[in-house]
Formats: C-alpha cells, structure tokens, sequence
C-alpha cells in the first residue's frame, strides 16, 4: 500500500491546503484594514499567527524531540490546545496535526495531547482522514495511539465533510478487529460506514469466529444484527432485538469541549439559527448531539452537485449507484430515487426532514430504524439533563431535540422504541418540572404494551408525581393521557383492516389484550382524576380536563370500533353534575348522550347479530349508565333525584335529612332552572321574558314558558343539553320527533 518511511497521499480537487489558507489569509485587503482598526481582530490575528506558526512547526517535525527539553515544542503545543479548546481547529489544520500524531516522530505524550486538542470549529476534511489512517499500515505509532485515533474519529464522524474514500477503508478497518481492545471501537466504526454492499459472506464468518473466540459481546451483536438486515439470508442466527448499549462511550475529552466551543460561538451570536438541508450552508451552533440533526454537507463543489444532478437526471432508475440524501431538496426527486437513497452514518439528520421522514413511512427498511433505535437511544440516555450531573446548562438545547423527536413521531405517527425505554428509565427520576411539555408529549406516543410493564414503569411513578404537582402540572398530565388513549385508538383503527395479525402480534398482543391495555389506561386515569378533583377542591378547570378525557372514551364503540364502554367513576361523574359551572354540566350531557348512542348501537348490533367485533358490554355497563341517566334526569327534569338516585355514591337522602338544610323548595334544587350551573341563564330569561318584574320570580317558568326556556337555553350554544335531553327524556323526545315530521 505505501513505503514503510511514507504515508499514503490522498489528494483532492478541491481540498485547500495549509499553504493556500496561510496565502489567502495574508492577501485579503479587506480583513487587513479591519484587523488594523480593531483592537479585538488585533488579538485574533495575533492568535491566528500563532497557530500558523505551530502548524509550520508541526508540519515540518522530522526527527524524534523531547517535550522536556523543548520549549518551542512546548510553545506550539500550548498554542494548538488553548486555541482548540477556545475556538476549535480550522479545517486546514487537521491534516498536519493527524500526520504528526500518527506518524510517531514525537512522544505518545505529545500525540496524544495533539489528538484531545482536535476540536473542529466547522468541518473536517475527509482527505486529512484518510491521509492519516495510511499511517496505521506503518504501525508507527502506539497502541495506545491507535486506539486513541480511532475514538476521536467515531466522536466527529459527523464533522467529516464527506465519506466517499473513508467506505472504501472499509475492508482496512475491518482487518483490525483481531485486535481485542480495538475490536469495540472498530466494530462502532465499521457500524456507521456499513452500507449493503458492505456485506460479505466472509466478513460474516469472521465476526462469528470472533463471537465464538470472546462470547457474545454487544459491539458484535450490533454488527452482526446490522449485517442481517440487509442480508437476511446471510446471517442465519437468532440476534436479540433489541440492546440498551451497543457500544462503549468514545466521546472522551472531545464531546464537552465541542460543547463548549459550539455555546460559546452561539452566545457570540444569539441569534437562532435554522436547521438546514444542504451543501453550502452554514454550520448549527447546537452541541454535537444537535448539530447532527443537520445532513453534513458533502464536500463537492456546487458545479459538482449540478453535474451529479445532471448524471443522476440521466440514469434516474439505475438501482446499481446510490443518492446521497445531501443531494434530495424535492418530493420528486424523492419519488424518483427512493430505491436508492444513502441515508447519513448517523441518524440524527432524519428526525428534521421530512423527506427523510416520507422515506421512513412509505418504506420499511428495518437498518434505518435500527440505526435511528441506537442513535436516538444513545443520545437520550447520555444527555438527559436530570439524568445526567452537570448538564442542566444544556435544558435549553435538550427541549429543542424533544420537540424534535417529538415532531418526528407526530409525522410518522408512531412512537420509537428508545423514546419509549428513555422514558421508562428517566420518568422515576423526573421532577415534572424540567422538559415539563417535551416529557409529556412524548409520554402520549408510547406504543402499547402489557398493562404490568405500563403499571410499573409509567403509571407508578407518573400518579406519585401527579398527585404532588399543582393543578396545572396535573391537567398537563391528563392531556398527555388522553392523546395517547388516542394514539392507539387510531392505530388500531389503522391496522384493523391491514396486517391485522402481523402488527397486532409484533406488539404481543392480541385484540382481547389491546382491550385490556386501554381499559386499564382509562381505569387508571379515572382513579387519578376522582382523588385530583378533591385535592383541587373540585376545580373547574382540572373537572375540565377530566371530561374532556371521557369526551374520547364515551365514542370508542362506534368511532374506533373496538367493543369497550368504561363509564366515569362516581368521583367524576357527580361533581360534573353538581358543578357551579355551565361549561362543565354541558360537557357531562353531551357526553352521556354519546354514551347512549354507543350502547343502543351495542345492543342493536347484539340482537340483530350484527355485531362489530364479537364481544359483549357487561350488564354492569348498562346498570351503571341506567343509574347515571336516573340521578340526571331526576336532578335537571323531574326533581326528583334525592328520592330516586340508585347509585351506592348517589344523591338519594331521606327527607327529614333534607328539611333540616332548611331550604325550601328542595327537591328542584338541581334542576334546570335552579342548577347553580343554570340559574345565571334562567335569570336572563326572566329579564327578557318579564322585563318589567324585578322579583326574578323563578317559579314563573313552567308549563309553555318552560319550553320558551328550553329553546333560550339551545340559543346560548348548550349543544350537550339538548341532545341530552332530547334523546333521554321521552315527552322532549317524542315533541322533537313530531316537530321534525310536521316541519
């Protein structure tokens, strides 16, 4: 491959090398004159002279010096770190320090200072990597070195500006799995390079042979599970699904130092910038776990990205070249090229894009969502910030990639796997405050699972925080719950027609155990809310959220097909029905309503042996709706709910027990002229009716002025009373059914 005395050189067309940047930095007029009137461009132009000198130096290293007994190398050196570690290295400067360091001139001491300085500011030049990995051929360097290289090149894979010539080092990288402690890293590496042709059946005996020799280890299983799914046929053994940690942190000391070069750039300039698709735009200013939510750009020239446009144009259905995602700006070219797209190393690009995302969805291609399940995984449990210690400087940024995952699932209408396992393990940890919006809404895209699974890892730990937050933190709560009773209501509605049995099996669970899952997801939210609602002293707007919760359920028959009708618990029901505001009583008719249409829909299904899904609601459904309909109608028409309300938590009392509140006209309390909730209508009514009485005489409205009152209270936009009482009460029924046969 090379001389054993000189590195293979990779030369590029369009790579500017150290001499170009030191010649194009001096001949700019421009920057000269505002360096000469800037005191601060002063100090950067001193600095930036500096750092020319230390690449000179380095670049023209020959022979073996001492770091003791060197103080210009001390000098250089101190240079290259500060200014690394403040700024970050330029491009240009990347080759030089990679050479020297691997190259073995100096002390392992000094290359591996050299390489924990190797910060990038922007990009990194593909052409300076695969310069310096020729040097690995030579073994000139340590181990240790070696070992060091190769970390600080999976941390700022996403830097490197483009990949071409590093796929083609895939055979080279692969050859030093024999290494026991490289074997980790390179397997991490040779993940992110891995493309479908990379699959060799020899290259599938080794790692076998590797796994036989050192047991089953994680680095090998995700390249092996990788290899299987672009080469199924290939890779015959059984691989776990799935794996909390494929591979051993390589972050080193490079990721916080990044960090801290990309907060301090964007404090500099605090201006938001946009997340862009492209080749020529500018660098994200977020950390490193951000800044791969952009595509790296490719390192061609625009003239070269029209010239591949052109060449692509011409052969558009060749399935033998791929589409680098760089290039894909339209849903056309999309359409055109979805065959052959090559998706970014790193995942991290997807979840901004939606042609990326379109991909995803219209085809299943099971590598991209294992990339996605251990990039997303990975980056979840590593920058969590209540997780992790010292990271709550970075709360800002961490919501920024929440609301992005989140986005992402909302368009592909699904939850991930590892959002769903990081919330699993974090949610114990939380405090309901930090990432308070993001944590929530993401809670309502977990898939669904076994209740005991749910129980203890989301619904435990999420009551103890409920029921310890304020009011807004629990209605948060009760939203959060009510998408995802949603989310899989219309999954199922999805996938009731297609692949029935395929989905429903690959969720371990069956149409009976989709029924118990959601059940207990309503059964839970119904015991939080009834103990909520007396810790909040019955509040309006928490009883509003609760109803709005049982809006959803009270339609699953009908609107989702699935045989399931859950009644709310007395602890919601009678506080609806006894609230002091109209909103609240409105929301409860209009819910009992549905509830009807749902079981006479049920029960005539049942009868005439037409059934949706061959299940039967229970007869303690329709008891417990009967005795709810009996305290309503006692209460808002007939008066007479104190005598005839059944239920165990009911309002039935005796009337001694009633004339001793010493309120007169007791029984009509409750109903819909003297509600609390109705009594501000009736006495608008009265004003108009009887503009000139200022007795506000309720007893006056009976008889047809009660039917002047019913079609007033319609007018005010009380859409759930009317239904309710249409459909519940037979002489408002029947009148209804006549007006509309006359009219």
């Amino acid at each position: 491959m090379q001389t054993p005395k000189q590195p293979l050189q990779v030369h590029h067309k369009n790579q500017t090398d150290l001499s170009a940047w030191r010649k194009g930095r001096r001949t700019d007029p421009e920057k000269s004159v505002q360096n000469h009137q800037s005191p601060n461009n002063q100090k950067n132009f001193s600095k930036q002279d500096s750092l020319e000198e230390a690449f000179s130096y380095f670049e023209k290293v020959q022979d073996r010096v001492s770091l003791k007994k060197n103080s210009v190398l001390q000098k250089h050196l101190t240079t290259v770190e500060s200014i690394a570690l403040q700024r970050g290295l330029p491009p240009e400067g990347f080759g030089v320090l990679l050479n020297v360091a691997l190259s073995g001139k100096l002390a392992d001491t000094v290359n591996t200072r050299l390489l924990k300085s190797l910060i990038p500011a922007s990009v990194i030049p593909e052409d300076s990597v695969v310069s310096s990995v020729s040097w690995l051929c030579v073994s000139k360097c340590s181990g240790n070195v070696q070992l060091l290289f190769l970390k600080w090149l999976i941390t700022v894979f996403d830097f490197i500006d483009h990949k071409e010539q590093i796929h083609a080092l895939y055979g080279f990288f692969f050859s030093f799995l024999q290494d026991e402690k490289m074997c980790p890293y390179v397997c991490h590496l040779l993940y992110l390079l891995t493309r479908k042709e990379s699959v060799k059946p020899f290259r599938i005996r080794k790692l076998l042979d590797l796994q036989t020799k050192m047991g089953v280890q994680p680095h090998l299983q995700a390249l092996l599970s990788l290899y299987k799914l672009f080469c199924p046929e290939l890779v015959t053994i059984t691989l776990p699904a799935k794996m909390k940690a494929y591979f051993k942190n390589s972050e080193g000391p490079w990721k916080a130092a990044i960090n801290a070069v990309r907060q301090r750039k964007q404090e500099n300039s605090p201006a938001p910038r946009p997340l862009f698709l492209g080749t020529a735009q500018p660098q994200s200013r977020k950390r490193k776990w951000n800044s791969q939510l952009i595509i790296p750009a490719s390192s061609k020239t625009k003239n070269n990205l029209e010239e591949d446009r052109e060449k692509n144009h011409v052969d558009l259905y060749s399935t033998n070249e791929s589409f680098p995602v760089e290039q894909l700006q339209t849903f056309s070219q999309l359409l055109q090229n979805i065959h052959r797209l090559e998706f970014p190393s790193q995942m991290g690009s997807v979840l901004t894009n939606p042609l990326l995302l379109h991909y995803m969805n219209c085809v299943k291609d099971e590598s991209v969502s294992l990339r996605l399940y251990y990039w997303m995984g990975q980056t979840l449990q590593e920058e969590c910030t209540w997780c992790v210690a010292d990271s709550y400087q970075y709360e800002e940024e961490f919501k920024d990639f929440l609301e992005n995952v989140y986005k992402a699932e909302c368009f592909l209408q699904e939850g991930f796997s590892s959002c769903e396992e990081f919330l699993y393990k974090s949610l114990p940890l939380w405090d309901g405050f930090c990432c308070r919006s993001q944590v929530l809404r993401l809670v309502s895209w977990i898939p669904l699972s076994n209740f005991s699974e749910m129980k203890s890892q989301l619904y435990d730990p999420l009551a103890q925080l409920f029921f310890t937050s304020s009011l807004y933190f629990k209605c948060s709560v009760l939203e959060s719950l009510k998408e995802l009773l949603q989310n899989w209501l219309n999954w199922h509605v999805s996938h009731l027609d297609s692949e029935p049995d395929s989905e429903v099996h690959s969720l371990n669970t069956t149409l009976s155990g989709l029924v118990n899952v959601v059940a207990e997801l309503i059964h839970f939210v119904g015991w939080i809310s009834t103990v909520a609602l007396r810790l909040e002293n019955h509040s309006t707007l928490m009883l509003y959220f609760v109803l709005d919760f049982y809006e959803a359920v009270c339609d699953i028959y009908l609107k989702y097909n699935l045989p399931l009708l859950i009644m709310p618990p007395a602890g919601v029901f009678y506080p609806a029905l006894l609230s002091m505001d109209s909103v609240s009583l409105n929301q409860l008719c209009y819910i009992m309503y549905r509830y009807r249409t749902n079981l006479v829909a049920a029960k005539e299904n049942e009868l005439s042996k037409k059934k949706i899904l061959p299940f039967k609601f229970s007869s303690q459904t329709y008891q417990e709706y009967n005795q709810y309909i009996i305290a309503m109608v006692g209460c808002l028409w007939t008066s007479s709910a104190f005598q005839k309300d059944t239920h165990p938590q009911g309002l039935r009392m005796d009337d001694d027990l009633l004339k001793k509140t010493r309120v007169q006209e007791f029984r009509t309390s409750f109903n819909i002229v003297y509600h609390p909730a109705m009594m501000g209508y009736a006495l608008l009514f009265l004003q108009q009716a009887w503009p000139d009485d200022t007795t506000f005489n309720f007893s006056l409205i009976k008889g047809k002025k009660w039917n002047w009152y019913l079609e007033y209270l319609y007018a005010q936009g009380l859409r759930g009373l009317k239904v309710f009482i249409e459909s519940s009460i037979r002489r408002v029924s029947q009148a209804s059914s006549s007006k509309a046969e006359n009219g």
